[in-house]
């Protein structure tokens, strides 16, 4: 039997796209709700954020599960910007499908108006991915970056009073995700985590880095309770308790040992999830007696133990956690610096820990073991919600929040020579050729459109010297803004105006008069949308073309029966906020 077969056009990739954008435009902008979405299981979800609205459906065309999957990388990287992303993709595509339907013989002609409108789409996609890797980010450097200002780690780490432009720059995020009740509550637990972590004598990334990395153990969700119980609390939270009675509470310091007991070369698997079973008696009270010698009150377990080890610890008076977490162990063994014995005949004093406190911690209906490494204070974060879904909701924007610092923080160092190595410009004229970076650290712009309608205004000067894709990313940038304001047509050409009218005027001219304004248009000023960074906005536009330029060279789908499993598939999965993974045909 011959498998089917399924031939693409352009008009079926714009088909796909554009209904994503229908869902995505529901909690879009100022004006935008929230999606909720209803599970299998009866449970309830509801969200601004469109990596979860996006990952949560269940998707039948391949071209759709392709760009979700490719929104889905670009917002774990940079945390942001995921509705922008479908919204101007959708919008490029129909400018190109339009271009392209009007002249399908542009470049070269082919057999069918079919073929040649393709194989138009292609090639404009692949003439603007060129001039984007290798002429975008000198533009913004010349027509957007004098228009912001920077900002930095230190602003936001700071004991005193924190930077406004910090503080505006958290609290836009927070309300693009959580709405305005929670933003400014979210903004000063961040910035309050962030002073916690700083670490002395090394780059504040280092901090928001190591942070990033670990947050899935340094921070614990608690439902049934409000949203303003969220805080900080002392020591790091153990998501297990007690195996074996707790330690009483005691002034001098607790020394801990961490047993990794996991499948290895000597254990096999019907053997791996009770190492300790096949022990004798004799042997297990020799560990112990082993783990006393040191000192050792308190045992962190990878692994479930058996009831003669859990009756050997409790007869010597040692507490026991079984089944932590590999995350967990992975945080407890940086922050002591002790290593994980797999054997615990080799036990060694660089395997102990020495904590300064060791209890029980009551969260919501469910008790959490805290402890303290007396050489690191430790700080993590309780997010407290009345659902489940609400507080999975609020974790995942504070943990977007340090990626979206991230990316806006740290440099995109992209030099003349690196990118004609990538891709050699052919017909545009290059704005600069030296071997600098180009993109400055840390800027943020005034949000509400004020990116586009700039990279808008400096692409129409520029298009006259370059060749028509540029005129279509020209055009398609004022989509977004337009849908910011698709309340009012008249406030959308008002903003257009005014950022037009104050772009020959001093740098920062275009910040002093956004940020301060507020409520609704009148007298020619903006809504005060907060700020957005630069760095975040330029690597949305290339993420966005390196996707349409991957959609538009797929012209054939091969429809299998069997299930394709790979690495970016299981990934997407493993994030998504739905209850069942994604057929695959």
């Amino acid at each position: 039997k011959m498998v089917p077969l399924e031939q693409l056009h352009l008009s079926h990739v714009l088909q796909a796209v554009s209904a994503l954008e229908s869902i995505v435009l529901r909690s879009f902008g100022p004006e935008g709700g929230q999606v909720l979405f209803t599970r299998d299981t009866g449970q309830v979800m509801v969200s601004r954020s469109g990596k979860r609205i996006l990952t949560a459906l269940h998707l039948d065309h391949p071209l759709a599960r392709m760009v979700v999957r490719c929104v889905w990388k670009h917002s774990t990287i940079t945390g942001d910007g995921s509705k922008t992303f479908v919204l101007l993709l959708a919008s490029l595509l129909r400018i190109i499908h339009a271009t392209a339907t009007k002249d399908p013989h542009m470049f070269q002609p082919h057999n069918s108006t079919e073929a040649s409108e393709a194989a138009t789409a292609r090639h404009l996609a692949d003439r603007l991915l060129e001039f984007a890797l290798t002429e975008l980010d000198k533009l913004i450097v010349l027509n957007v970056l004098p228009h912001g200002f920077r900002v930095s780690l230190e602003n936001f780490t700071a004991k005193t009073q924190h930077d406004l432009s910090c503080q505006t720059l958290l609290v836009s995020f927070f309300r693009t995700r959580l709405g305005y009740a929670y933003c400014d509550f979210f903004r000063n637990l961040f910035c309050e985590l962030l002073s916690h972590w700083k670490v002395k004598d090394d780059r504040p990334s280092f901090s928001m880095q190591f942070l990033n990395n670990s947050f899935l153990a340094l921070h614990t969700q608690v439902s049934g309770v409000p949203v303003s119980c969220s805080r900080l609390i002392e020591g790091q939270v153990i998501h297990r308790d007690f195996a074996t009675p707790c330690p009483q509470v005691r002034k001098q310091p607790l020394k801990g040992d961490v047993l990794e007991l996991r499948c290895g070369d000597k254990v096999t698997e019907d053997r791996g999830i009770v190492h300790f079973s096949s022990w004798t008696e004799k042997s297990v009270e020799s560990i112990i007696a082993t783990l006393q010698s040191f000192g050792v009150s308190v045992l962190l377990c990878a692994l479930k133990q058996s009831s003669a080890v859990l009756a050997a610890a409790t007869q010597a008076g040692m507490c026991l956690v079984e089944c932590v977490s590999e995350e967990e162990i992975s945080l407890f063994t940086q922050l002591s610096g002790v290593t994980p014995i797999s054997d615990c005949r080799r036990i060694h004093p660089e395997h102990i820990a020495t904590l300064t406190f060791c209890k029980p911690l009551l969260l919501g209906a469910h008790r959490r073991i805290s402890s303290i490494v007396i050489y690191c204070t430790t700080f993590c974060l309780v997010i407290c919600a009345p659902s489940e879904g609400q507080a999975d909701q609020h974790a995942c924007a504070f943990q977007d929040a340090f990626r979206m610092l991230l990316t806006a923080l740290e440099p995109v160092r992209k030099t003349q020579t690196a990118l004609e190595e990538t891709i050699p410009s052919k017909k545009c004229t290059s704005l600069h050729a030296d071997n600098k970076c180009v993109t400055e650290t840390g800027c943020v712009i005034s949000a509400g459109g004020t990116f586009e309608f700039l990279l808008h205004h400096a692409l129409h000067q520029y298009g006259h010297s370059c060749s028509v894709s540029v005129n279509l990313l020209e055009k398609a940038l004022l989509s977004v803004p337009r849908q910011i304001y698709s309340h009012n047509l008249k406030h959308f050409l008002q903003a257009q105006t005014r950022v037009v009218a104050l772009i020959p005027k001093q740098p920062h001219a275009l910040s002093a008069n956004f940020i301060h304004t507020e409520g609704p248009l009148g007298d020619g000023k903006l809504l005060d949308l907060g700020l957005e960074s630069v760095s975040c906005k330029y690597q949305l536009v290339l993420a966005v073309l390196q996707c349409l330029t991957n959609l538009l060279r797929i012209n054939m789908v091969l429809r299998t029966h069997a299930v394709l499993h790979t690495e970016s598939h299981d990934s997407l999965n493993a994030h998504s906020e739905s209850s069942e993974g994604e057929d695959e045909d």
